[in-house]
């Protein structure tokens, strides 16, 4: 699990100014992580996609209850050495997809690692552009799964999660304000685990940070947003018309 070492002192956002309805999108499956829906935002129907951190900590109850929403297909965003047992078994009828989306053991990846150890948004315009193999990867792993609800993560759910939430709801047309919304929940979500890691609050600590680059979270998930022209930028970097064409029918009301 990534995080910036700096800042310390906590940093509160309501959930009342929270133009995404966080909680009725919120899910308590037993031993998840930051999970939630993405429908509702923008064109997304609902039980399309679910993003949440690692599973790995899911009850029986808990897998029994993804099973019950609909979840048919996991997509894991983790790298091999992160990969660890599940606390319970998940359900046979359930697939799981391994897609890596850091660059690991690349010139990219010790680039970013040294600037914000790929623990903020800032890295994404580079992702997108540098690294689009990978995230055209993760997408088509949604577009071409089994019918059926599609639950993606990472380890914790904020920033390879992140990145390909943003990707999903630019082409599912929400708002600006929506998907960057949506992103800081994750802060929220996962401010006790990252203390008991010993981590630093990680709102402060990227906030402090992406100050020293004259920008801010909101800013650089906007103008991220603001230059990802849908969906050409899945067509020229290696889609097909006919795998776009699948994803919107997954997602789009």
């Amino acid at each position: 699990m990534t995080s910036i070492d700096c800042g310390s002192t906590p940093l509160v956002r309501a959930d009342g100014d929270d133009p995404t309805a966080a909680r009725g999108r919120e899910l308590f499956w037993d031993g998840c992580l930051n999970a939630r829906e993405l429908g509702g935002l923008g064109r997304v129907r609902p039980g399309a996609v679910v993003r949440m951190a690692e599973p790995n900590h899911l009850s029986a109850a808990g897998w029994a209850a993804a099973w019950a929403y609909g979840v048919r297909t996991v997509v894991d965003l983790r790298n091999a050495d992160e990969y660890g047992p599940d606390s319970a078994p998940r359900p046979a009828g359930i697939t799981t997809v391994r897609v890596p989306l850091e660059p690991v053991g690349t010139p990219f990846y010790a680039h970013w690692e040294k600037i914000d150890n790929l623990a903020s948004p800032l890295y994404y315009p580079a992702m997108l552009t540098e690294q689009s193999e990978r995230v055209t990867a993760a997408v088509r792993a949604i577009s071409t799964a089994a019918p059926g609800c599609v639950l993606f993560h990472c380890s914790g759910g904020k920033d390879r999660t992140g990145l390909l939430a943003l990707v999903l709801l630019t082409l599912a047309e929400a708002t600006p304000e929506e998907i960057v919304a949506d992103y800081l929940l994750s802060y929220e979500r996962m401010r006790q685990r990252y203390a008991e890691l010993g981590h630093p609050d990680q709102l402060v600590a990227v906030t402090e940070f992406l100050a020293t680059r004259n920008t801010t979270i909101e800013a650089s998930l906007s103008s991220t947003v603001a230059a990802l022209t849908m969906p050409d930028y899945l067509l020229k970097n290696g889609l097909t018309a006919a795998e776009v064409g699948d994803l919107r029918a997954r997602l789009i009301t």
